[in-house]
């Protein structure tokens, strides 16, 4: 009587953590951006290479687990000369450190596909705690999360010398993505 038990209370729970593997990045329908400041004026970019995973499961969110790998290379602001200056050693230093990663440690559901996302963003050999808040939406096999954050570029050394100076350029980052995951 006690094996029957034992089986059905562990298939039990292997169905309820069965995670959604999205492995593939459909890097033509996502985008990741920012905004920052240089005295004052809005300064956008973007970064055309990127990779993200993501394993979850709607009904046990918070096993979920997932990661996010920014070529810092392929920084575009629109204009060579400046994408050539912050792949450089005083920004992005992107020779020795040529990977921005953000590594999912939890994620809790505010209700209605909105989620609180924490997790260690590292770049230029630092690493910070970040919480995001961020939608996800799930359809078929394919999973779209978005949302935004601030991140202090000073945390990560990045901009130094005269860039380090906060009335030249902002300390806070506005990051923006869109991810659109598959399995």
């Amino acid at each position: 009587m006690r094996f029957p038990a034992v089986a059905a209370a562990l298939l039990l729970s292997c169905a309820c953590v069965q995670a959604t593997e999205y492995r593939r990045l459909d890097l033509a329908g996502s985008h990741i951006r920012f905004t920052s400041r240089q005295m004052g004026v809005p300064v956008d970019g973007a970064f055309r290479k990127f990779d993200a995973s993501l394993a979850f499961d709607p009904e046990a969110p918070a096993a979920a687990r997932g990661q996010l790998r920014i070529d810092l290379s392929s920084v575009d602001t629109g204009l060579r000369e400046v994408n050539e200056e912050v792949v450089g050693a005083q920004w992005f230093d992107a020779s020795r450190h040529p990977e921005a990663r953000f590594e999912m440690r939890q994620i809790q559901s505010q209700g209605a596909g909105r989620f609180q996302v924490s997790g260690v963003l590292s770049i230029k050999g630092a690493s910070q705690p970040v919480v995001v808040n961020a939608v996800l939406k799930t359809s078929g096999k394919q999973a779209v999360m978005e949302g935004s954050f601030v991140m202090k570029r000073l945390d990560f050394g990045i901009g130094g010398g005269t860039w380090g100076d906060v009335r030249v350029v902002a300390n806070e980052v506005m990051v923006q993505f869109h991810l659109v995951l598959e399995p």
